[in-house]
């Protein structure tokens, strides 16, 4: 694999009304919801290492440790920006942060790990 310390990865959004915590029922509020927020930052970690897996290979996500800090409201632009800090054999740990016009919104660490596409679905789908 083509994977190594150092790679980073960008996602960019505009809040739209199904992005909020009222949309996603997670909170009462109109603005940028965490599980949009952090779904953000998995996409930027997954552009980090876009293009560079073997073929039949994937990541996915294992584990999150996010603070989302500050409100975001519908019609705003968001950048995530994740960067690949270590590299334990399949094990890959990101840390990740997200800015909106104002400032920093939020930010934490993501571990995604290295699998074989097809034998992770048939797990999902229970087959043998």
């Amino acid at each position: 694999m083509g994977i190594e310390p150092g790679l980073v990865g960008k996602a960019l959004m505009t809040v739209g009304e199904a992005d909020t915590a009222l949309a996603l029922r997670s909170g009462e509020v109109p603005v940028l919801g965490t599980p949009r927020l952090v779904a953000l930052c998995e996409e930027a970690a997954c552009a980090a290492v876009a293009g560079r897996l073997e073929g039949g290979h994937t990541t996915v996500g294992s584990g999150v440790q996010f603070h989302h800090l500050a409100p975001t409201p519908v019609g705003e632009e968001v950048t995530a920006e994740a960067t690949l800090e270590k590299v334990e054999g399949r094990r890959l740990s990101f840390t990740v942060s997200a800015n909106d016009g104002a400032g920093l919104v939020g930010a934490g660490r993501m571990t995604r790990v290295v699998v074989e596409t097809e034998p992770f679905l048939k797990r999902a789908r229970r087959e043998s």
